[in-house]
């Protein structure tokens, strides 16, 4: 299938299953005129599958040099566990590990703020987040494993809701990009 073609298919399914034209208090304390709630369709099946092939397309087009996908709890622990269970099939040259980041370390156990067992200085990641606001929770992702010594690579959100997220974490050198943007769901 060809990487226009599945963007398509995932704007659908994003539109008719995910974006909510009402009003609503986002986690920043902002209020919106607009929902996306991108767990309608990375929690099915078909939706997960979905990106999860696009992911993959992406890193390679890109020729994405990663070891590992992963980024903010919750967001993107369903994406990468599919991009990764996908990459150990798929003709990529290495499957991709994955991690996530919690918003507070553990009280317990090892009290792990990062969790992914092969992740250590050094390595590229590839960090994804299911929408993008103002980029708070995916700028913490990525300072987090930056202090653990690894490099952000990319970082790729499904939404971006076009209200300076990508600004905010450009500011902070790192390369956005997102599958679909708030113009694309709400034009024609």
């Amino acid at each position: 299938m060809l990487m226009n073609d599945l963007r398509e298919e995932i704007r659908i399914l994003i539109a008719d299953k995910a974006y909510q034209k009402r009003n609503v208090r986002l986690a920043s304390g902002r209020m919106s005129n607009f929902y996306v709630d991108c767990k309608q369709v990375i929690l099915t099946a078909e939706g997960i599958n979905k990106i999860a092939l696009y992911i993959l397309g992406l890193i390679q087009d890109e020729n994405l040099k990663i070891s590992a996908v992963g980024g903010p709890a919750m967001g993107a622990v369903p994406l990468a566990s599919a991009v990764s269970a996908l990459s150990f099939q798929s003709p990529l040259s290495n499957p991709l590990d994955t991690f996530f980041v919690r918003s507070e370390a553990k009280a317990h156990g090892l009290e792990n703020k990062v969790d992914g067992p092969t992740l250590r200085e050094g390595m590229s990641l590839l960090l994804l987040d299911d929408v993008l606001t103002t980029g708070g929770s995916v700028l913490k992702a990525a300072n987090a494993v930056r202090e653990m010594g690894c490099i952000v690579e990319k970082v790729l959100v499904i939404v971006d809701r076009q209200e300076g997220g990508r600004e905010n974490l450009e500011k902070e050198s790192l390369n956005v990009s997102s599958i679909l943007t708030r113009d694309e769901l709400e034009g024609p």
